[in-house]
Order: structure tokens, then sequence, then C-alpha cells
């Protein structure tokens, strides 16, 4: 089976409970979605978590390739990551930009850049362009996230 036929099932493979949610879903519901990722982003680089583990689903198959570098699986390895860059609160903001929705039943894949500016290991401020590509499922009337990939940031790599 071809990656293209794998992908095309997993978008449109429905989970229990959530057919209301992709049946009446349009691209406006994921980017509300989307937007509040990024609102839970910056509150994350001011030491705030509270947003980002509601908008993330904390099932064991979500994944997370941040700036840091590392992948993670899984919801509580994924927290521990965030945990880790909520504790230098870098400070700054990033917004997305140049966003691309794709929809397909209970699964939605945003494309975007991250654009912004955050404080490095040395207190000097960065300015930041990064790809990033979010992907959510329908879970409970919800969308959540359940991926998240950005390039890595070379003073956060380890």
């Amino acid at each position: 089976m071809g990656l293209a036929m794998v992908l095309a099932g997993a978008l449109a493979a429905p989970l229990a409970g959530t057919a209301g949610l992709a049946a009446a879903s349009e691209p406006k519901d994921v980017l509300a979605a989307n937007a509040r990722f990024y609102a839970a982003l910056n509150d994350m680089f001011k030491g705030d978590l509270a947003a980002m583990k509601t908008v993330w689903s904390h099932a064991g198959d979500v994944t997370y390739m941040g700036p840091t570098g590392n992948f993670e699986h899984g919801w509580a390895a994924v927290l521990k990551d965030w945990e880790g860059q909520a504790a230098m609160k870098l400070g700054g903001k990033v917004e997305p930009a140049e966003i691309q929705v794709t929809l397909g039943g209970t699964m939605a894949v945003v494309s975007d850049y991250e654009m912004g500016e955050n404080t490095n290991a040395q207190g000097q401020i960065e300015r930041l362009k990064l790809r990033a590509t979010n992907v959510y499922r329908a879970e409970d009337g919800q969308w959540k996230m359940v991926g998240h990939h950005t390039g890595p940031l070379p003073y956060l790599a380890k």
C-alpha cells in the first residue's frame, strides 16, 4: 500500500464519538483550533502551560518535534518537553503566517510559518521564521492537537 493510500485512510478514518464534528467541520473550525495553539504557545513562553495542556490530545499516539530537535512520542513525553521549555521563560511572541489547511474526516493538517521572536540562552532577542506542521484530530467534539513539527533552533537544540 502506498503512502498516499495510508494517509488518505488515516485522514478518512472516523473515531468513536467524533462523526458529528467531522461532518460539520469547516476550515474555520480548524483555524480556530490552530489560533488556540498559538495563543497557548505564547503563554508557554511566559512559563504558563495551562492552555497548552488544553489544546493537546492526551493520547499515547501524539508526537512533537519542536525547536529543541527532540522527537517526543505520547502525551507524557510531549508534556515533559513543553514543561522544560516553559521553565526557560523565553518571552517573545510567535504568530502563524501563510496558513494552509487540509481537512479530511476526523483529521486536519495545518501548514504554516511561525514568525516572531524569543530570547536565546545569552539573553539576546532572536528573530525567527520556522516552517511548521500542526496535526489535529476530532476528539469529544473538539479539534485537539496530535502532532506538531517545526525546525530546530540552534540556541535550543541539545
